[in-house]
């Protein structure tokens, strides 16, 4: 009888699927974001957690009444290394380039494994409420931030549109009326 016992444990040793710790990590992280009425996550392949879009709308600042596309992928390496962010639509911020990728310190040297999805989430609103023209991406922008404040607003309000600014299109970034909206979260 303990011979058969010893048998079925070792089978379902052998059977049980271990999660990675990553993932659990990151489940964590992505559970921690359900109340936040700034975020929307969107899963293109549910059963693929590592690959999401964090949909971001400013509570206020020049960046009030957008919302914000970020692809996030995490590595098996996670939280070790940080995931990669990139803003998936073209927009007029100084801390943001035109192919998206953003300038901020916790997705680069500042990454520590105690901090989280959350963490970076935080950066974003900061860069969004408090943009940062002494460390750019987009020098263009910065410097119209920098030398005319009233037209770098302009600028980005043109930009949130979807008009040109600088010679450049940009896509129509506004968030959709609440009437179009409901049930989103």
């Amino acid at each position: 009888m303990l011979k058969i016992w010893a048998q079925r444990k070792d089978d379902a040793q052998k059977n049980k699927s271990v999660v990675p710790p990553y993932r659990i990590r990151l489940q964590k992280d992505l559970s921690e974001l359900a109340d936040d009425p700034t975020t929307r996550l969107e899963f293109a392949n549910t059963s693929d957690q590592t690959k999401f879009t964090v949909v971001y709308q400013p509570p206020g600042g020049l960046y009030h009444g957008g919302e914000f596309k970020f692809s996030f992928e995490v590595s098996e390496e996670y939280p070790h290394k940080p995931p990669k962010v990139l803003c998936v639509q073209k927009i007029y911020h100084p801390n943001i380039d035109t192919d998206g990728h953003v300038c901020l310190n916790v997705l680069r040297e500042d990454w520590k494994p105690v901090l989280s999805i959350q963490s970076i989430i935080f950066g974003l609103h900061l860069l969004f409420m408090a943009p940062n023209p002494e460390d750019p991406l987009n020098n263009d922008a910065a410097q119209n931030m920098i030398n005319d404040p009233t037209g770098f607003k302009m600028n980005v309000t043109t930009s949130m549109r979807g008009g040109n600014v600088m010679n450049a299109k940009y896509e129509c970034v506004l968030a959709p009326t609440p009437a179009h909206s409901k049930g989103r979260r």
